[in-house]
């Protein structure tokens, strides 16, 4: 009976053994920093368009993690995209000249924001919470691209043929 228990009390052991080593590669998946609240401060930005950015999505600078996108909305007024995103509070040294262009990881990799530090002057303001960032560049979409391309290919065999 005594062998019994111990028995079940290690299978136990490793069944939790293995739960927890599974919960934390769920985590380093997801790339959770943290279960509390960092602090941050909060930034808003319009785009014509924004791709396939996603909730969640990096803010980076030079490639440098600095934030995530928190919400996308569509503004009511004008009908564009709004971007809120939290930076961590460590980075608050971008003026507001700063902006704002949305970037893919490579060829066809994942679409983050990148944060362009604006030039520094003698009467400008750092980006404080709340803040929205004027100077923005949409996302490149591919089939826009394309299409633009074959667009302008097939115009040039009509006006070749014109000119004969």
């Amino acid at each position: 009976m005594q062998q019994n228990k111990k028995m079940e009390f290690s299978v136990g052991c490793f069944v939790l053994v293995g739960i927890c080593a599974i919960l934390i590669m769920i985590f380093q998946v997801a790339d959770v920093k943290g279960l509390g609240s960092n602090d941050t401060y909060t930034l808003h930005a319009e785009f014509d368009n924004i791709g396939s950015l996603k909730v969640r999505s990096p803010v980076k600078v030079g490639g440098v993690v600095i934030g995530r996108v928190t919400s996308i909305g569509l503004n009511p007024n004008n009908l564009l995209p709004m971007v809120s995103m939290d930076v961590s509070s460590n980075y608050q040294q971008f003026p507001e000249t700063s902006s704002l262009q949305i970037l893919t990881s490579g060829l066809i990799g994942e679409q983050y924001i990148s944060l362009v530090p604006g030039f520094v002057f003698d009467d400008e303001e750092m980006l404080v919470d709340g803040d929205y960032v004027e100077d923005t560049k949409s996302a490149l979409v591919l089939e826009n691209l394309i299409g633009q391309v074959l667009y302008s290919l097939g115009g040039s065999d009509d006006s070749a043929a014109e000119e004969q």
